[in-house]
């Protein structure tokens, strides 16, 4: 088992390190206080070829691997969670549109999200379909050339600046999940209301519902067949999930080193405040769990790489990260106190943005229960 990075992904490693500390980092803050949604970092990203990594050179982006992603997103997140969010909004419809989509699909959708010429993201939540992607109501019934969409998608990322996404809608409810299917729209049709929707975190990222009354879709938009679309659901949660989990590693990091910092500055009792036994207990756990995570998560992209199954390990290690992330940030709360809980620090940031690894892409509610029914048997995770 070699543990060490190639020169190529510390090169890649190093410049998402450099654009987040001199690009994201320094307007973190303000953005977050004032809901910047930064387009024109977003596409800085893009040019910087960010969200090609696990694309062909065919379509514009560069091949490097999903390794490189998770890289990448770990440093962006380390210097804003909410950056984290926009990389998967390009990479999710891109990469399942590579997987599923026909060559056209490919060539004319897929560039101009990796240039981040185009906002994208990916509508599948609704109100009564959450963790239950199969209890989605939402139509898309076949007219001429066309599908109409009909009903409603909740707490969509980037619903509010989106330019289209990947949609998932029933073609045949008498068929269950069977019958759900998958589409590629461009929101510039009639039928399509946007509405905001305030969120704790991420704030920077924004966050909405999208209302579809009869929205019209190319039946050439439709990616694989009528019934496809559960099955291409899943595969691109299992993509998009590796993304969140990498994100969830540049919290637990942030974290730890604002507390770390703190602790060698802060004085109380005539000391450092990290001398004390219980600050050193939190930071411990800290470190032990957020590489306990990374190990984890960076075995499930170097997976991906091989082309092996990794479901069951991104599950594991989406969890693991998801978890750290939420140490990381309340253990750090806990040491700087007042000053935590001050806007005046990022700590009260991390806080906030971290409870969202335990909830998108998959809660950890869910993670656990696929890494119990695949050791369970019940139901295998790579199968």
């Amino acid at each position: 088992m070699d543990f060490e990075l190639s020169d190529e992904l510390i090169a890649v490693r190093d410049v998402a390190r450099e654009f987040a500390e001199k690009e994201i980092a320094p307007s973190a803050a303000k953005d977050d206080r004032e809901k910047n949604f930064r387009g024109d970092l977003v596409k800085k990203m893009g040019e910087l070829g960010f969200y090609g990594t696990m694309i062909p050179d065919l379509y514009g982006g560069n091949g490097l691997g999903f390794l490189a992603m998770v890289l990448i997103t770990e440093e962006i997140a380390r210097a804003h969670s909410a950056m984290r969010v926009a990389i998967n909004m390009q990479i999710g419809p891109a990469l399942t549109i590579v997987q599923f989509g026909t060559e056209e699909q490919r060539r004319k959708f897929i560039p101009p999200l990796l240039s981040g010429e185009k906002i994208g993201c990916f509508a599948i939540t609704e109100a009564d379909a959450g963790s239950d992607v199969a209890g989605m109501r939402m139509i898309a019934k076949r007219d001429g050339d066309r599908y109409l969409l009909n009903g409603s998608k909740i707490f969509i990322t980037n619903a509010p600046v989106s330019q289209g996404g990947l949609v998932y809608a029933y073609t045949d409810r008498s068929q269950k999940h069977r019958g759900m299917s998958a589409f590629y729209a461009d929101w510039d049709q009639p039928g399509l209301t946007r509405k905001p929707i305030e969120t704790l975190g991420a704030l920077s990222s924004p966050i909405g519902e999208l209302i579809f009354e009869n929205f019209p879709v190319p039946a050439l938009n439709r990616l694989g067949n009528e019934g496809d679309g559960f099955k291409i659901c899943m595969w691109q949660l299992n993509q998009t999930r590796l993304n969140c989990a990498a994100g969830a590693l540049g919290v637990a990091r942030a974290a730890k080193e604002a507390a770390v910092s703190y602790c060698n500055q802060r004085v109380q009792f005539g000391q450092k405040i990290g001398e004390f036994q219980m600050n050193q207990d939190l930071i411990a756990q800290m470190i032990a769990h957020e590489e306990a995570a990374r190990l984890l998560v960076y075995r499930a992209a170097w997976l991906a790489d091989q082309k092996k199954p990794n479901n069951l390990e991104t599950s594991i290690g989406k969890y693991a990260a998801a978890e750290a992330a939420n140490f990381a940030a309340d253990a750090a709360m806990k040491i700087l106190g007042a000053y935590g809980y001050s806007t005046e620090f990022p700590v009260e940031r991390y806080y906030r943005d971290a409870k969202s690894y335990q909830i998108v892409e998959g809660s950890s509610n869910i993670q656990k229960m696929i890494i119990a029914q695949d050791a369970l048997g019940y139901r295998k995770a790579n199968r």
